[in-house]
């Protein structure tokens, strides 16, 4: 059986919110996210946060801001993308910056590591990879599996959670 190394969490809609940006502030945790960083982190896997928060580079927010907040939900590390859409960065998801820049710091083998998210982009920078990937279906998560499918319909997801609860639960008691 793979031991999971560390998996990595989108943020807007997977661990709170909608399919929308909610700033510092006004961003709402799900009831359980907490919970649940605490329980993987319980078992021996690292968890981090991976955003892509474009309203940064836009001025809308700043990076202390969304560092502040995801420390307090307890994650390990957080990784955030600050660029604007149309910036050509190497950290923008569904490119692989973040990742790669997680891997390389935290000494991981990313084929040892699960991305969560409910966007396309998250499943596509995790596949590039080839770390496991779970797609929410919270957030965008309806819209990645019909609008957005055609942008991931040939890669092998691991698996497709209802919520954050589901995918933590068949990351913990799950066969790889």
């Amino acid at each position: 059986m793979l031991k999971i190394e560390a998996v990595f969490l989108d943020r807007d809609g997977t661990i709170g919110g909608d399919d929308t940006v909610h700033y510092p502030g006004d961003f709402n945790l799900f009831p359980f996210s907490y919970e649940l960083i605490g329980k993987l982190k319980e078992n021996g896997i690292k968890v981090f946060s991976f955003t892509n928060q474009p309203g940064i580079s836009q001025g809308k927010a700043a990076v202390a801001d969304f560092i502040e907040e995801l420390t307090e939900f307890g994650f390990d590390d957080i990784f955030i993308c600050p660029h604007n859409h149309d910036e050509d960065c190497r950290c923008r998801k569904p490119k692989t910056g973040m990742l790669l820049n997680g891997a390389n710091k935290h000494k991981l083998e990313l084929r040892n590591c699960v991305v969560i998210g409910d966007r396309w982009s998250d499943i596509l920078a995790a596949s590039k990879v080839d770390c496991k990937k779970i797609l929410v279906k919270t957030g965008a998560g309806e819209a990645a599996l019909s609008e957005h499918y055609h942008k991931i319909r040939d890669i092998e997801i691991e698996y497709i959670a209802e919520d954050l609860v589901d995918a933590v639960n068949w990351i913990l008691y799950r066969q790889f």
